[in-house]
């Protein structure tokens, strides 16, 4: 809140509030905020809490290498899961020219982000106390929760598609999609532990080839 001075000559010499002092508008457009900028600042930092949650996750297993369980698929899909968080916030340059945005096409943005860090808090364990640490009791543990989030991440980038744009992915795109999709589903339904080494090396090489075919370039 401002105060209102007796005249409008006063009001200009009011006191400055909060430690500034109030300015009238410009009206050349440079202090205008655009709303993807505005809009970029919450997604970029669900992002960043699904990288920094991994990372300090790998952070608690350099310490407690000295009484950790490992394996290797469960780290795979950390790293992989903070490729997936990069190639996210790469890709939402391309918004940066949509308008107009509106509530739903925003909460189809930010649902993408949200299932990206329940991800990024479930792939590797909580590091408390002096216990021993099992990657992979913890890996089958989470299972069937993690790689069902994977399917519903798919549905949920499909589903910003078609907020916003109306349609579903090019085709390209699409069918990597349903290559995802389809992965996430046989993590959910196959418990195997061969099979679920196949699927981390799987998963690598489907991330790496639609990194490398749709999005190596910032456009």
């Amino acid at each position: 809140m401002v105060a209102v001075a007796g005249d409008s000559g006063s009001a200009d010499a009011a006191s400055p509030v909060l430690g500034y002092a109030a300015r009238p508008p410009r009206h050349d457009g440079s202090s205008r905020v655009d709303a993807f900028s505005y809009l970029s600042v919450l997604i970029s930092l669900i992002l960043g809490l699904a990288i920094t949650q991994v990372l300090g996750g790998i952070r608690g297993l350099m310490q407690s290498r000295s009484r950790l369980v490992g394996y290797w698929p469960a780290v795979t899909w950390a790293i992989l899961v903070v490729v997936i968080s990069v190639q996210s916030w790469w890709s939402m340059y391309g918004l940066r020219h949509y308008e107009p945005w509106a509530f739903v096409g925003f909460a189809a943005v930010l649902s993408q982000t949200v299932v990206l860090y329940l991800l990024a808090a479930l792939i590797l364990p909580d590091f408390v106390g002096d216990a021993a640490v099992d990657l992979r009791q913890h890996y089958y543990g989470q299972r069937r929760w993690f790689f069902a989030l994977l399917v519903v991440l798919i549905l949920a980038s499909i589903g910003k598609q078609l907020a916003l744009q109306g349609t579903l992915p090019p085709p390209a795109d699409l069918a990597f999609h349903a290559a995802f999709a389809a992965l996430g589903l046989s993590g959910v339904l196959i418990g195997r532990p061969r099979y679920h080494e196949l699927l981390a090396i799987a998963g690598t090489f489907l991330i790496g080839a639609y990194i490398a075919l749709l999005f190596a370039r910032l456009d």
